[in-house]
């Protein structure tokens, strides 16, 4: 078995292949461009952390679904699942004294059981950014706008971001008056928009009918600003509509950027409702049956490290992005090799020292090592696309070709 084991990899992780991991690099590199030019500065946390990190609020990650391992005091550790937690831990301590408000973003990999990933993966690379200090509808709109404009800069054509408001749900649920078993059993309903399933349910709830009928029809309050008119029309509730009120707002702002062509509403979208505060959005595109990005406010997260602090942020999965991209065409080559080197004896200073002069010219240097006597430099040239050779000849002659690469 174990023998068989070692040419295997693990259920849930992967190799990254030089195609693959060059695009990897390149939208990780695109990213941490975008997010420092937008004045966020980069954090990293450790992969490892204690338990007690994640065992506060609740979060949108149960404990079964984490790595867990023990370290030689006995105390319980965790592979990071979230990198959201352990910087709100960073920021409610060692960035305690720091001026407000802070725009950090990371990028890291995130390990979780379960098959909720794509591919059923249990190392996620992600990226992220939060925004902490500032409650107003401005800091959501900017989060919301950092997500679009990211796309745009990495190519990505065909997508839009689904915006909700978790307090609009927990308005209904307050004036519902449900136990605990009863809201989540909605939540689930809503969430996945099993209306047979909600409509069978809501009927033995001992609840007024014009709240089982706002609730049935959250799944259906999809799509664009009508469905903000629709639904303030139905509420009563003063959470209720101060939801709606705060989404009208941060919309508002986001049509002054010019981003309304990417914004529609989702009523219905209600999880996580114990760990979000606020505004939440996911971004989807066509290729895709999953969300490649999920954010939202959180304001209550911070003050679990002994800081009370308001905070909205977002994760981007890079992989979900990966298999975005190339749907859409947009992945890049492997750039090829400019320039093969051949250095015969007593010619390998010069021909090392060319070397890296062509490299700080920013140009692929190989060097020519032959593992077969019967292929020439010529031929090992043309077999990998590489446009031309410069050999240093024994007579210090050095002789250049250029490959003709159809």
């Amino acid at each position: 078995m174990l023998g068989k084991l070692k040419l295997r990899l693990p259920e849930g992780v992967q190799d990254y292949l030089p195609d693959e991991c060059y695009n990897k690099r390149e939208i990780e590199d695109t990213i941490r461009r975008f997010f420092y030019l937008s004045g966020y500065n980069e954090i990293e946390t450790p992969i490892i952390e204690f338990f007690d990190v994640f065992a506060g609020v609740k979060p949108s990650i149960e404990q079964e679904q984490m790595f867990k391992l023990i370290d030689p005091e006995g105390r319980i550790l965790v592979l990071r699942p979230d990198i959201t937690m352990p910087i709100a831990r960073v920021v409610g301590t060692k960035m305690a004294n720091d001026p407000l408000p802070l725009r950090l973003f990371y990028l890291g990999n995130v390990y979780r059981y379960g098959n909720f990933q794509a591919g059923k993966q249990r190392e996620v690379a992600q990226a992220g950014m939060e925004l902490l200090g500032v409650s107003d509808p401005e800091a959501d709109a900017e989060v919301v706008a950092m997500a679009i404009q990211l796309f745009l800069e990495l190519g990505l054509k065909e997508f839009q971001i689904d915006i909700g408001q978790v307090e609009f749900f927990k308005g209904l649920i307050e004036e519902a008056g449900l136990v605990q078993e009863e809201v989540e059993e909605i939540r689930s309903l809503i969430d996945h928009k099993n209306m047979l399933a909600l409509e069978m349910f809501l009927k033995k709830l001992p609840i007024s009918e014009q709240i089982k009928d706002t609730l049935y029809r959250l799944p259906q309050l999809y799509g664009d600003s009508q469905i903000l008119e629709d639904a303030m029309k139905i509420s009563r509730n003063p959470k209720c509509r101060a939801a709606l009120e705060n989404i009208y707002q941060v919309y508002g702002i986001l049509k002054d950027y010019g981003f309304d062509r990417f914004v529609t509403f989702d009523l219905g979208m209600v999880h996580s409702f114990n760990f979000y505060t606020g505004i939440i959005f996911r971004g989807i595109t066509r290729e895709l049956g999953y969300p490649i990005c999920g954010g939202g406010r959180y304001d209550r997260l911070v003050s679990e490290f002994g800081r009370d602090l308001p905070a909205t942020g977002f994760a981007v999965g890079i992989k979900r992005l990966l298999i975005a991209l190339e749907r859409q065409g947009k992945l890049k080559q492997v750039p090829g090799v400019d320039v093969l080197v051949v250095a015969q004896d007593g010619q390998r200073r010069e021909a090392y020292h060319l070397m890296q002069r062509l490299k700080r010219q920013n140009m692929r240097v190989e060097m020519f090592l032959p593992v077969d006597s019967s292929i020439t430099p010529l031929d090992y040239a043309r077999q990998r696309c590489i446009p031309k050779v410069v050999e240093f000849k024994v007579n210090a002659e050095v002789i250049e070709y250029e490959i003709g690469i159809e």
